[in-house]
Formats: C-alpha cells, sequence, structure tokens
C-alpha cells in the first residue's frame, strides 16, 4: 500500500495589474524576501489584525475597574523615550558631506 502524503500547503491565486506587482516585488526586494513570502506575511499580518479587532475583550467587573484606575494615573515618563525626544531629527543636524 502506497503512503499517502497530506499536503499542508494549499494554492491561492490572484490578477494584480503589473503596478501592483512592481510595488510588491520592489517591497520584497527591500525586505530580501520572495514576492510569495512577502506576500504571504503581509495577508497573514492583515488577517491578525481584523480579526483582533473583531474579539471582545472580556474582563471581572474588578478587573475593569482596576483597568480604568490605571488608565486614570497620570502618565510616567518614559527615560528612553525622552532620551528619543531631546535628539535632534536627522534632517535637523548638519551633514559632514555638504
Amino acid at each position: 500500500m502506497p503512503n499517502i502524503i497530506e499536503r499542508k500547503d494549499h494554492p491561492l491565486s490572484m490578477r494584480l495589474p503589473s503596478a501592483d506587482i512592481a510595488m510588491i516585488d520592489r517591497a520584497a526586494s527591500l525586505r530580501g524576501r520572495s514576492r510569495t513570502d512577502f506576500v504571504r506575511d503581509a495577508a497573514v499580518r492583515e488577517a491578525e489584525n481584523v480579526i483582533m479587532e473583531a474579539m471582545p475583550i472580556r474582563m471581572s467587573a474588578e478587573g475593569f475597574r482596576t483597568f480604568m484606575d490605571a488608565l486614570a494615573q497620570p502618565g510616567r515618563p518614559v527615560p528612553e523615550m525622552v532620551e528619543a525626544m531631546r535628539r535632534p531629527a536627522p534632517w535637523e543636524t548638519e551633514s559632514d558631506g555638504d
């Protein structure tokens, strides 16, 4: 009896304008990825975002009060963010090549 190997990959076919393909290929190249890997990752990431947006957040009444109390507290500075905001942006500094 021959061994039957169940295929785990499922093909997905799309028709796209050449301008879209060129954009995808350029972006994939910038990331060092194949078109297939780039499109798969982008599609899965967006699917996860849509699913997460649709999922309700459930918590107990006590948990909700704790959450709301935390939001009501004044913000605290994050030292790394304060330091980053004090640095001049690259376009605000003089370049040595001029």
